[in-house]
């Protein structure tokens, strides 16, 4: 004999709590994650006028950046045992001038980095990089499963200080 249905299976007597994508979902979200900096070269955060400088996204050490695994507690999510691994989604340079991305390219130091801006004009510029995590989650050990959604951080700015160097001719 049916007596009905219900969308909350854990109320009826015998019948277990279930892991919804919706629990999964606010884990990610509320996962402590690595908000990157930018290296700078040349190192100082100064630079000349015409020179190439170099811009390279750093993970501190605090939260989780990409790849790395985030294990909630477990009362939160009705006992069970779930990893969050956030994934490198994109990143945004903001470096005054301009903007580059949404892209992969995590920059990189000099002379093999991608990310190169050379700036025209002394001043200072505001410079920083944004990033967009994805998800993917598993439970028990399962396989990974992709999160729908994503995380948005704006990273921390940089001021780099742009000079402008004269050379000048003495005779002795």
């Amino acid at each position: 004999m049916s007596l009905g249905v219900t969308c909350l299976p854990q109320n009826v007597p015998g019948g277990s709590a279930a892991l919804s994508l919706e629990l999964i979902q606010r884990a990610f979200r509320d996962t402590e994650f690595s908000v990157p900096t930018v290296n700078i070269q040349p190192e100082g955060d100064v630079t000349l006028v015409n020179l190439p400088t170099y811009f390279e996204v750093q993970f501190p050490d605090g939260g989780y950046g990409p790849d790395e695994v985030d294990r909630p507690d477990p009362a939160t999510l009705l006992g069970y045992t779930v990893e969050i691994r956030p994934r490198l989604k994109s990143v945004t340079y903001h470096l005054g001038e301009r903007t580059i991305g949404p892209t992969t390219d995590l920059g990189g130091p000099h002379p093999t980095g991608s990310i190169i801006q050379t700036y025209t004009a002394p001043g200072q510029q505001q410079v920083r990089v944004d990033i967009v995590y994805s998800g993917q989650f598993r439970v028990g050990g399962s396989g990974w499963i992709d999160i729908p959604g994503d995380v948005t951080l704006q990273g921390t700015p940089t001021t780099l200080t742009i000079r402008e160097a004269e050379s000048r001719l003495y005779t002795s």
